[in-house]
């Protein structure tokens, strides 16, 4: 795991403020290169190949290469394609298979990265992503000059790009930036599965997808239930086998209460002696440590509960939030860093469960779209929902079957794909639209959800794939990733395998939702492995006590910036909306009133510091 960063056309004198701006990435080397019209900047984080000879900038028979990320299977690639060589390290396998292969080599790889190559014979420069987008890349391009890098606030230190309004527009109506959008003019993120092969000479480049997990939903398997779970099983015995052995360092284990990361153990232990896990203990919150240590004591491991008390939040909070270094509004990325910082005092590289519920179907808004095609609901049933709904007192129990019948509702009542999803994901601003003094545009969500509702697949199917294309990729990924990455600490996910990736999305609804159970498969899977007490847990996550820091820990700071005459915020929304919002006077949710305050919030703390 590093941090990469690269001009062209752009001669750049800011060298220590690329590197130090990277160096959480990369603390153990840092490392510049200059070739024709390209720099390269490297930091390095040590895990495969510790010896100099996995240092970057690495180059081999004219090709150039600064890598970010993990081929699990490069070993295995090496020994299939012929390729020899006295280091390990996987960056040298990627420069040997692209003398092979081009880039056709990256539907081989099983792992998360993000590259730039430079091919300087043929004078091109390609800039990836693997298939989830786990390592982020960002483009600068204009006029003559284009530049990446892995750390958004660092390209923008170094090149100053003015502000994208409409993006911030979005922003807040969605509660993350989509894809490709960024807060910055003359930014984009480079997209999950995508390349971009770049003419080094004229800038003239195109944008390739090379893997589309749409293709993989429209598939139907014609398992049985029996092959799918023992289908399952061994690719990700695969996945954690890799993840396992392709580190030179130790390996440990997040572990909370659910079956995501209780697999991902209990398989682990298994290629691993006395595996290091960690759980989260947070007041305020509900405690599932009694259930992770059911599972550490049943395997043996390592383990360590990481009491999380928030007394210092109102200190940490800005430097958690300007980690981003863009407005970025997911509450659980706080404790997501607090935890990632008390793993990293015991290890470097650590599993995850990141991905299981987008594929197997494990939040408890994706029954109702098992049963019900809400893409495609009548008039009458919008309009009976929406008279229900303003008949009923709101919800504000967010793990109650109340709120579940209130948001089931919300779902019937929109005609429109992107209020339905948004509605049944982030629940930012839906129905408070009026409120936005610079209308969001979200040409390009609107765009692509239309596709998705069009698709000729189920309904739960569509949302699977929504939430992978949408959230997974802007908002959960990225906060592990910052959150992580913030201490030195590389996460992996099995999950997010390749084989789990081209072999999950065909399984049969029933397999992931039947009836009102959620995630059946892994459930059935975890028979295997888990005690039965934590087989039919309801799925929490980071369940952060929001609605009481909005009137404790953080009402102070929070009121600070919203409250100042200096705020950015009004430019998008109306102020006294949200001053009417600070003091209880719209009639909202608890939980929707402490999440929209968060998002401005976490958009003023950003703005504060650029």
């Amino acid at each position: 795991m590093c941090g990469i960063f690269g001009t062209l056309n752009h001669q750049t004198t800011d060298s220590d403020l690329i590197l130090s701006g990277l160096y959480h990435r990369g603390p153990d080397e840092q490392n510049t290169l200059e070739i024709d019209n390209l720099q390269l900047f490297h930091t390095r984080l040590a895990i495969q190949d510790l010896s100099p000879m996995g240092a970057q900038p690495m180059c081999h028979n004219g090709l150039y290469i600064v890598f970010n990320g993990e081929i699990y299977n490069h070993m295995e690639l090496r020994a299939r394609y012929g390729l020899h060589a006295e280091s390990t390290s996987d960056t040298l396998t990627i420069l040997l298979l692209f003398e092979v292969l081009g880039m056709k080599m990256l539907d081989e790889f099983d792992g998360m990265f993000a590259l730039a190559l430079y091919d300087s014979i043929h004078r091109k420069l390609y800039l990836a992503r693997d298939r989830a987008g786990k390592k982020p890349l960002y483009i600068y391009k204009k006029h003559d000059i284009l530049a990446f890098s892995s750390e958004l606030k660092t390209i923008y230190k170094v090149l100053r790009p003015t502000i994208d309004y409409n993006s911030i527009a979005d922003y807040l109506y969605l509660g993350y930036h989509y894809r490709r959008a960024t807060p910055y003019n003359d930014i984009t993120e480079l997209e999950n599965g995508h390349f971009v092969e770049i003419d080094t000479q004229t800038l003239e480049g195109s944008d390739r997808k090379w893997f589309d997990i749409t293709s993989y939903y429209k598939n139907s398997s014609n398992l049985s239930y029996a092959e799918a779970i023992n289908g399952v099983d061994e690719r990700l015995q695969l996945a954690i086998k890799r993840r396992i052995y392709s580190s030179d360092l130790d390996v440990g284990s997040f572990l909370s209460g659910g079956i995501d990361s209780g697999l991902v153990t209990a398989i682990a232990s298994g290629y691993s002696s006395r595996l290091k896990t960690f759980t989260v203990s947070m007041e305020g919150a509900y405690d599932e440590s009694s259930l992770a240590r059911q599972v550490s004591e049943k395997y043996n491991t390592n383990h360590t509960v990481v009491d999380i008390s928030f007394s210092d939040l109102r200190n940490d909070i800005e430097s958690i939030l300007t980690n981003y270094g863009e407005p970025y509004c997911d509450n659980s990325a706080i404790p997501s860093y607090y935890v990632a910082k008390a793993a990293k005092k015991h290890i470097t590289v650590v599993l995850n469960g990141d991905g299981a519920d987008e594929l197997f179907g494990g939040y408890r808004r994706y029954v109702p779209f098992k049963h019900i095609n809400f893409f495609n609901r009548s008039n009458l049933s919008r309009e009976l929902s929406n008279g229900l709904l303003h008949l009923l007192p709101l919800a504000n129990e967010k793990m109650s079957n109340y709120n579940y019948l209130y948001r089931l509702l919300k779902f019937g009542s929109f005609k429109n794909p992107l209020q339905m999803y948004s509605s049944a994901s982030s629940d930012m601003m839906v129905g408070f639209e009026s409120e936005f003094t610079r209308k969001p545009l979200l040409s390009d969500i609107s765009s692509d959800l239309k596709d998705i509702a069009n698709l000729p697949v189920s309904s739960l199917k569509k949302l699977l794939l929504m939430d992978f294309q949408t959230i997974l990729f802007s908002g959960l990924l990225p906060k592990m990733d910052i959150a992580t990455m913030a201490h030195s600490l590389e996460g992996r996910s099995p999950f997010l395998a390749k084989e789990v990736l081209e072999f999950a999305p065909s399984l049969y609804d029933e397999f992931k939702i039947k009836n009102i159970r959620t995630k059946t498969l892994l459930r059935d899977l975890a028979k295997k492995y888990l005690p039965d007490s934590l087989i039919n847990q309801p799925k929490r996550g980071f369940e952060v006590p929001l609605k009481g820091w909005m009137d404790n820990e953080l009402k102070e700071i929070v009121n600070s910036y919203l409250r100042s005459p200096g705020a950015l915020y009004p430019e998008f929304i109306n102020r006294s909306f949200v001053e009417r919002l600070m003091d209880r006077k719209v009639k909202i949710s608890d939980e929707k009133r402490a999440k929209i305050l968060f998002c401005i919030f976490s958009l003023e703390v950003w703005h504060a510091n650029l």
